[in-house]
């Protein structure tokens, strides 16, 4: 791979600089907060010492300049402050709600990655005929169906109706291992619209590579279909489809707030939601961070992984 050791430090450099700007463009959306940042915070009828304190915890008083360089100074050592609500560290939070959206965003990827590329390979291998079709019509059928609505439907037949499962994970805590049951219906409503559409775009993609001219050579000198199909198309389909898998993976570590909130999951979502209600702005800034920082990392991951299966591809920034 000709190049890797330049086009890899090209985009480390630009993975930093988007780093950087996410830091200063969750400082500069905070300071942007129409009015006083403290007023608000301290309620629809203010005291004057609360106030005072509030200003003073976030250092309001200071010039902004003084307070991103001292704000940005502790993320690398994992600083991200102080909760106003609670007096918390801001870490805290993160680590808390960590743990369940990480195994949520872990069932739901090692499911999502065999069904979307399998349900892929199998509509290309039938285009146009019946089974293409139908798993055209069914993943398009489903995508179009908001993660809200499915995941009412799940509860109320096979939570509320029949019984089966647990329609929340109320009671459970954080260790949601020990309670498998009450991930099932998270994960599957979590799998609905991306499998719909890593399916589609790998099916997409081998329908491309299998009409290439690479693969017309490879049959006219006798290679087997199946070496064909996985060993020569199905790289050349991953490499859009990984940049689908990590916008996916992305999406799912960043807490996905409609599926946590609907089953009453303490992920990431549930932190954010919770801090917003409560106008807690040091851990809305620390998980604004913390996923803009994700989105960098998934991102160049994911553009290594199409330049490794597609070499000649070229890969978007």
């Amino acid at each position: 791979m000709t190049g890797l050791p330049s086009w890899l430090a090209r985009r480390l450099l630009l993975g930093a600089t988007q780093t950087a700007a996410v830091v200063l463009l969750v400082f500069a959306l905070t300071e942007a907060l129409p009015g006083d940042a403290a007023v608000a915070l301290a309620g629809d009828q203010p005291d004057p010492e609360r106030i005072a304190a509030i200003r003073e915890a976030l250092d309001l008083d200071r010039p902004a300049h003084e307070r991103l360089l001292e704000w940005a100074g502790g993320l690398p050592h994992g600083d991200f402050g102080t909760s106003l609500a609670s007096g918390r560290p801001v870490s805290t939070y993160l680590t808390d709600g960590f743990g369940p959206t990480l195994l949520l965003a872990s069932l739901t990827v090692v499911l999502l990655v065999p069904a979307g590329v399998g349900l892929g390979v199998l509509a290309a291998r039938h285009e146009g005929r019946f089974v293409d079709r139908l798993v055209s019509s069914v993943t398009l059928g489903v995508y179009a169906v908001p993660e809200f609505a499915f995941g009412v439907l799940l509860t109320t037949v096979f939570a509320l109706r029949l019984g089966w499962l647990p329609p929340t994970a109320v009671g459970y805590g954080t260790d949601l291992l020990a309670h498998p049951a009450a991930l099932v219906l998270p994960v599957l409503v979590l799998l609905s619209r991306p499998v719909c559409s890593l399916a589609r775009l790998v099916r997409a993609g081998m329908i491309d590579a299998l009409a290439s001219p690479y693969v017309a050579q490879a049959r006219r000198h006798g290679v087997p279909g199946a070496r064909v199909r996985y060993g020569h198309a199905l790289p050349n389909a991953i490499a859009p489809a990984a940049q689908q898998l990590a916008r996916t993976v992305d999406w799912l570590l960043c807490g996905v707030v409609v599926v946590e909130a609907l089953y009453v999951i303490p992920g990431l979502g549930t932190v954010l939601m919770n801090a917003v209600a409560e106008r807690d702005v040091p851990v809305v800034q620390g998980l604004a961070v913390v996923f803009g920082v994700t989105t960098v990392v998934l991102n160049l991951g994911a553009d290594l992984v199409a330049r490794r299966f597609a070499p000649r591809a070229e890969v978007a920034a």
